[in-house]
Formats: C-alpha cells, structure tokens, sequence
C-alpha cells in the first residue's frame, strides 16, 4: 500500500495542503483563503477558529484523495511570529490572532529599547514589533486580568503551529519547534531554551509556553480528526525555514528566498554565527536537537506591495493587472515606490519609516508605478542578499528562489541582474509544505540521511544574470534614504 504525508503550510492569506508520497512527490494539493482583518490602523489580525477550520477542510481534501489508512503522518507549517492565545481546558482562544504585520506593539518595543542589544545577544533578533514576545507582552499589558490567568497555566501561549499542534492532539499536547520558537524573542539560541532573563523582560510566564521540540521528530498522536485517529504529527516548522529544506539545500554558500505576502531570506552557517545589526540570527531547523543555524533577513512588504499598488490605482484584479501594466513599460522612468507602510524589516530595521513615492515627472503613469512596485521586490531582496554577503563566512554564489511571485520571469531576471549571481526558481510551489514533508520522512526514516533528503530536490529554472545598469540601484538606495529621512532626523 502506498504511504503518504499531509503538509499543511498555514499561512497569512492561504492555508495549503500538500499530499506527498514516500518517495517524495507532491500527487495533490488543495487551498482555502483565510482572511485578515484590520481594526484599526496599524493593526492586523486572524480568527484562531478560521484557521483550525480551514485546515480540517484540507485534511479532509486530502485524506479523500487517498483514504485515511494510507496516511501515515501529518506536517505542518506556517507562518511565524503571529502570535496567539487560548484556554487550556477547552481551547477557546482568548482574543484574535495578532498577525505578524501587525505593529500595536510598537511601546512595548519603545519602552524596552534600552535592552536592545542584550535581546539582540540572546536571541539573535532586533526587538521590532513583528516578534511574538512583543505581542503577548500588549496582551497582557491591555489586560492585566489575563496575567494572572497566564502565571496560573490556565492560559497557552504559541505561534500558529503550536495552536494546531494542540487542536490536532485534542488539548494533549502544547508543543513548538526551534525555528518558531527562534522567531518569538524569547528563546536562547545557545542554551535553546526558554530565556528567564527575556521571561523576565517581557514578562511573559513560561507556564503559558509550549514545550520546545525538535523540527524533525514525532510531537503527537492526532485524536481531534476522526479519519486520521492515531496518525502521527511527524514535524513541525516555520514555513521560510521550511521552504529552505524543500529546496534540498542543506550546505553553505547558498540563499534562499521566498517571496511571499513579505519575503524571507535566509543562508546556513556553520555554527552559531556573529552578532550583525542588519540581520537577524536563527534556527533553520533542529534534528535530535542538534541546530542549524542561519542568518536571516526579513522584509515586511514584497507581494503584498504589489496588492497595494493595484487596490491604490482602483485595479479590478489588483495582483494581475498590476503585473501587467508593469510589462508594458520597458522600465520605471526613474519613479521608486518604498513599501514601508508597515516600516522597514532587513536590513534597515525601521519601524517607524512609511512608504513613498519618489522620481515622479510630468510623463509618469500608472504602468510607471506598477514597474516601480515589481522593482521595489527585487531591490529589496538585493539589500537583504547584500548584507548576508558581506557577513558570510562563505562566498554566496547562488539565491534559490520560492513563492508565487516568482512565477514572474522578469521579476527572476531582474532578480538575478541587480546582484549578479544565478537565481534558480523552484517548480514546486508549495516547496513550504514540501519541505515540512521532507523533514517528516525525515523522521519516519523513510529518508533517514541529510544526502537523502538533497537527493529528493525539484526541478527549477535558471536565471543568468545579465548586464546591469547599477544607477538603478542607487537610485533605490536613495528612495529608501528619503523614506528613512525622518527617522534620521528626529
């Protein structure tokens, strides 16, 4: 009988399933939107219980491709730093999911400021309101009610996977990787544990945390979904760390990027790597408790700036049309769009920069724009992979790149023009899930080597870079200059 793995990848706008088989391929995947909802200005938020629905659709979209008894583990992915709260006893949540984008929790990161550097220490993160620790320290702070619940176990805390992990185990298990864990400001990237002096900072009880387990690795029997009754949850993994194993990718020298709703860069190091201002440091993965770590840099809007631009200009199909005005002019005419309406993640850091529009002239169009908003992805990528260069103790040789916006050729070429080194598109596009299903065989030892998991890699497109006219990047550079102009000047 043939085996397979469901990979559930929870993302921002999507949740994703991937039916893969034991030797390694995608036969079916299936996709639901959630949604997000916006209070107010500069908040962002998700139902807890949308999100456990919309995955119970795709398992069982999966599950009736198959049948129940050929399942023989369940991975799961998701997005990182969303930060989410429930009761212990019967798993209600205690308010909406506080999404990643979201920044309400700009004071706790001002009143914390001093301790910058010793956060940056232990965790390898700048404190910005995108870590989850900020999050759950607004909660509690809003309502100290809940602090004593906290303090008392009543109340769990966790990133999105953890939140599955307990629906899925029907409130038995309250668990976390390494790589979600790195992502919340609170873990040790020495010791990888819980961090008392960061508990301390952000008064956060450790009670309220899940257990922390490796990425690779059995976390718990399902009990909640009564055609997968006793199947194993086989891993667990932030969805970027994630897509970097489904490019089977597991030595130096290579970056990967994912390009997403934001995007994700990361490169391996060889050990717990350097302190560097401009990028974060983190767990690619843990396997029997061993870590990979890497650096990483993250950028707050990359396909979401070109949503933004297509809803701006009253676009009926926001994503496509602006794609295609951006194909019908050969460049941006010198206009820069910054898309810092959430500030500016790697390698600036900048939560209080706002998006512009700069080089505007009297021939400027909309399909200008457009370009602009298609440029901006690639020169942002360009920053992040820049500042990995110059900290690398490795040269950096080659950028794999993953996620919807990738499907544009010319985004790849220019990708690959403006640093100047080979860009190779993976085929797959859900290599999140794929690579979360990798590391699940992984532990059912269907792959029980690292050669077997590079051995599994998909096929890709190769983009050779081609001549550049670097004014255009220096002319970003100044457009983010004047974003920053403010900040810089207060």
């Amino acid at each position: 009988m043939s085996r397979f793995i469901i990979a559930i990848d929870q993302g921002t706008t999507n949740t994703k399933a991937l039916l893969v088989d034991s030797s390694g391929q995608p036969i079916f995947r299936a996709s639901c939107p959630v949604k997000l909802y916006t209070p107010s200005s500069g908040r962002i938020e998700q139902d807890l219980l949308e999100i456990w629905q919309s995955v119970i659709e795709m398992i069982d979209r999966c599950v009736a491709q198959v049948g129940p008894s050929s399942i023989a583990g369940v991975a799961i992915t998701n997005q990182r730093e969303t930060a989410a709260a429930w009761y212990r006893k019967d798993g209600s949540p205690v308010a909406n999911a506080i999404n990643w984008q979201c920044r309400r929790s700009n004071k706790i990161c001002s009143d914390l400021a001093q301790h910058t550097e010793l956060i940056q220490e232990l965790t390898g993160l700048p404190l910005d309101p995108l870590m989850s620790a900020t999050k759950w320290a607004w909660l509690l702070q809003r309502d100290p009610t809940l602090r004593d619940k906290a303090s008392s176990g009543e109340i769990c805390f966790g990133t999105i996977d953890s939140w599955l992990i307990y629906k899925l185990t029907g409130g038995s298990v309250h668990a976390t990787d390494h790589s979600n864990a790195s992502r919340t400001a609170l873990l040790n990237l020495r010791s990888l544990d819980w961090d008392n002096t960061l508990l301390s900072l952000f008064q956060i009880p450790a009670v309220a945390l899940p257990t922390l387990l490796s990425s690779s690795g059995i976390v718990g029997t399902i009990t909640s979904v009564l055609t997968l009754a006793g199947v194993p949850i086989v891993s667990s993994i932030g969805d970027s760390h994630a897509a970097f194993a489904g490019h089977g990718s597991f030595s130096l020298g290579t970056v990967k990027a994912t390009y997403g709703t934001g995007s994700s860069l990361m490169t391996l190091t060889s050990s717990l790597p350097t302190p560097a201002s401009q990028l974060a440091r983190t767990i690619a993965w843990t396997i029997n408790r061993t870590p990979q770590y890497a650096y990483e840099g993250n950028i707050t809007m990359t396909g979401s700036a070109i949503q933004w631009i297509g809803d701006f200009l009253g676009l009926p199909d926001p994503i496509s049309d602006t794609l295609s005005l951006a194909s019908s002019v050969p460049n941006t005419d010198g206009v820069y769009f910054v898309p810092a309406m959430a500030g500016l993640g790697a390698p600036y850091w900048s939560s209080s920069a706002r998006g512009t529009i700069t080089g505007l002239n009297r021939s400027s169009t909309r399909a200008h724009l457009a370009r602009a908003a298609v440029d901006s992805i690639a020169f942002q990528i360009a920053d992040v992979f820049h500042s990995m260069r110059a900290f690398s103790e490795t040269p950096l040789t080659t950028l794999r790149t993953d996620g919807g916006a990738t499907r544009n050729d010319s985004l790849m070429q220019a990708q690959a023009d403006v640093i100047q080194v080979p860009v190779y598109r993976s085929h797959c596009e859900d290599l999140s899930a794929l690579g979360a299903a990798w590391l699940g065989g992984h532990a059912l030892r269907w792959w029980p080597t690292i050669s077997d998991l590079e051995g599994l890699r998909q096929p890709v497109s190769k983009f050779q870079p081609q001549k550049f006219d670097s004014t255009q990047y220096e002319g970003w550079k100044l457009a983010v200059a004047r974003t920053r102009f403010e900040e810089t000047n207060v």
